[in-house]
């Protein structure tokens, strides 16, 4: 499939939210995104972007976003600067104003990987070139762009499915929450009770929803998992809070995908996880590594939907 004429012109736009974009915009990014990666696996890279600096602001460490960033800022001809915690102590010895303002004079793009949200924002409110959330508290939107890219190599489509996350509803179930209800992905968070997903973000899901015909739905009751096309959890003590994770564990007793949970899902049913997983806590290892897991092609897709992002708004 070739890549479709762009519904508008991303150059420039910062990437915060899939809230932010339309169904036509993030379906011609995942477009982009597919053509990339075929690019990629016929050995040819563009160099767009020669020339261009991608500054790394990060404030929490990462595998995948460092490495997916990196890799392709690289592949587009680019330049990747990682600005650590300790050098940068983004919100505490500069300002979100301050670092904004400098990194505009000397990057072309500003990828964060942050905790609190209004760090992003105000990035992205005081710079001059395009911000891209890598990573906040409340949203990862890098992370569900390339879930959403895995589905649709999967089934051919988003719309019409049913995704049940199975665990906290922190920051990615609210990105799958929102990319669902833009895409017409039919999401339901399954949660205990005390962690459900912010309701603030559950009914901007649903006001989404409401133009794609998707259905949003939270639930403590796992026979919501009961036929779902799509099964997807992440760790159940997000970074952040180590202090709190003895008692999700208890908290979250029976709350993992394992292979019960999964022969009763749909006979073509697809396994998700955005890593790092602690494997018999919220999936186990047979899982993980089955055939119907799709958390390696899942995590390699980070690097193609995020250099589509990159090639379009850089």
């Amino acid at each position: 499939m070739t890549a479709s004429t762009p519904p508008t012109n991303f150059r420039g736009r910062s990437f915060l939210s899939l809230a932010d974009f339309t169904a036509d915009e993030l379906n011609h990014i995942l477009d982009v995104a597919d053509e990339l990666k075929r690019e990629r696996q016929a050995g040819r890279l563009r160099t767009s972007h020669a020339g261009k600096t991608l500054a790394l602001l990060f404030q929490k460490p990462s595998l995948r976003t460092r490495a997916s960033f990196d890799v392709a800022i690289t592949e587009l001809g680019g330049h990747a600067l990682y600005l650590g915690p300790d050098e940068v102590a983004l919100g505490k010895r500069e300002t979100a104003e301050d670092v904004a303002t400098v990194l505009s004079r000397y990057v072309h793009g500003i990828e964060a990987r942050v905790f609190g949200h209004d760090l992003v924002e105000g990035l992205a409110r005081h710079a001059t070139v395009p911000v891209i959330n890598g990573l906040s508290d409340l949203l990862h939107p890098c992370q569900a762009l390339a879930d959403y890219m895995t589905i649709r190599e999967r089934f051919g489509r988003v719309a019409g499915l049913r995704l049940v996350f199975v665990g906290d509803g922190n920051n990615v179930a609210h990105s799958l929450l929102l990319g669902g209800g833009v895409l017409g992905c039919n999401v339901t968070v399954c949660c205990p009770p005390g962690h459900e997903p912010s309701p603030a973000i559950v009914a901007r899901a649903e006001e989404l929803s409401g133009k794609s015909g998707a259905r949003v739905a939270v639930t403590a009751d796992l026979a919501a998992t009961a036929g779902a096309d799509i099964l997807y959890t992440d760790v159940w003590a997000s970074m952040g809070q180590e202090a709190q994770a003895a008692a999700k564990k208890n908290d979250f007793r029976g709350y993992a995908i394992t292979t019960e949970m999964l022969k009763a899902a749909a006979p073509h049913a697809i396994v998700m996880h955005c890593l790092p997983a602690h494997y018999g806590e919220e999936i186990t290892h047979d899982v993980a590594y089955s055939p119907q897991s799709a958390i390696w092609d899942e995590a390699e897709n980070r690097l193609h939907a995020q250099k589509a992002v990159l090639a379009l708004v850089m």
